[in-house]
């Protein structure tokens, strides 16, 4: 059936010309002459038959052998060569499908997983939290705290990145008092502050308020907080006291958050890159840290959901300054004030 809707054009033609050719040699030759003519269109015929018959054997035989290959779950383009051949794209491109639904099926198990290990996970931890608070042993104590507070806040990080690449990304926009989710952000980060004795140093008035999730700008405060952890000046090449100043802006439309500390700060050469992922820098962490590299960019990728623009500027041995634009605000003043 596929051989004949593939050569009915090609048949009809042929009979065309066929019945054209003997009819013009008919009204010109004698009678006598007839047979010449039908040993003519037999000898045709079976030249025609032979070379048909050959190429309906190859045909025969390659749809053969793609009715075996449709029958397999494996991609047959490349083997077959058949870019034309609408079976074999709809072949393909359900396995392809296939692929990428299962695929997606074995992401989000693992994301559920990971999600629920940390939960599981937070249980003995805490435990383990409100039992090293009765070590009589102070300096047993605090580097026992520290290293827990140190993998709860990897546990929470952990967390919140499986939920950021969740196909359903949990988003709760509404009017948040700003000065909320910064002061969230510094009691997640509070051991981390004063066992490096950080001044804070915080003006964001009550009364301003932005359209955000308080859980996703909070996890970005906890980044940029954590880094200024990270980033801290040793103790002996500290000229000042170690600081974080936090403070807002107010623009048209916009409330802009800075956070600024003087550690480290940023070399030149990788302020524009420390939002890609898994750049670690050059910076050395005083020794006690090592970079993942996905910390700021999971930030950076919140940020991009919240419609918020999180940007950087810092000064190599001087200071870092993140500055968090959040839009949706309507003020009535136009001029640029500090709150």
């Amino acid at each position: 059936m596929k051989w004949i809707k593939k050569k009915w054009r090609d048949y009809a033609v042929l009979l065309f010309f066929a019945l054209s050719f003997n009819l013009y040699f008919l009204l010109l030759m004698r009678t006598s002459q007839v047979t010449y003519l039908l040993y003519l269109d037999l000898l045709l015929f079976v030249f025609w038959a032979i070379a048909e018959g050959t190429a309906f054997f190859v045909f025969w035989k390659k749809e053969r052998r793609k009715a075996n290959f449709l029958s397999e779950d494996e991609l047959i383009y490349d083997v077959l060569s058949m870019p034309d051949d609408r079976e074999v794209f709809a072949h393909d491109f359900a396995i392809l499908e296939r692929h990428i639904q299962n695929g997606f099926n074995a992401n989000c198990d693992l994301q559920d997983y990971v999600a629920k290990w940390c939960h599981e996970y937070k249980i003995p931890l805490t435990a383990a939290l409100l039992v090293s608070k009765k070590i009589t042993d102070t300096s047993v104590r605090i580097s026992m705290q520290e290293q827990l507070e140190r993998m709860n806040l990897q546990v929470n990080h952990m967390l919140q990145g499986c939920r950021l690449q969740s196909p359903l990304f949990d988003l709760q926009i509404r009017q948040v008092p700003l000065k909320e989710c910064v002061r969230a952000s510094i009691r997640n980060n509070q051991f981390f502050l004063i066992r490096n004795k950080f001044q804070m140093n915080m003006t964001v008035g009550d009364e301003v308020t932005v359209y955000t999730d308080e859980t996703w700008l909070t996890y970005i405060l906890d980044q940029i907080l954590s880094n200024a952890v990270k980033y801290a000046k040793a103790a002996e090449e500290a000229q000042e006291e170690r600081c974080i100043r936090i403070w807002c802006e107010r623009f048209p439309d916009t409330i802009a958050l800075l956070i600024e500390d003087n550690g480290e700060g940023i070399a030149e050469c990788d302020i524009r890159r420390i939002f890609e992922k898994g750049y670690t820098g050059s910076n050395y962490h005083n020794g006690k840290y090592k970079s993942t590299g996905m910390g700021l960019y999971l930030a950076m990728q919140i940020a991009k959901k919240l419609e918020h623009e999180l940007s950087v500027e810092s000064v190599c041995g001087a200071y870092t300054r993140f500055r968090i634009a959040l839009r949706g605000c309507k003020n009535e003043n136009a001029d640029s004030i500090k709150l």
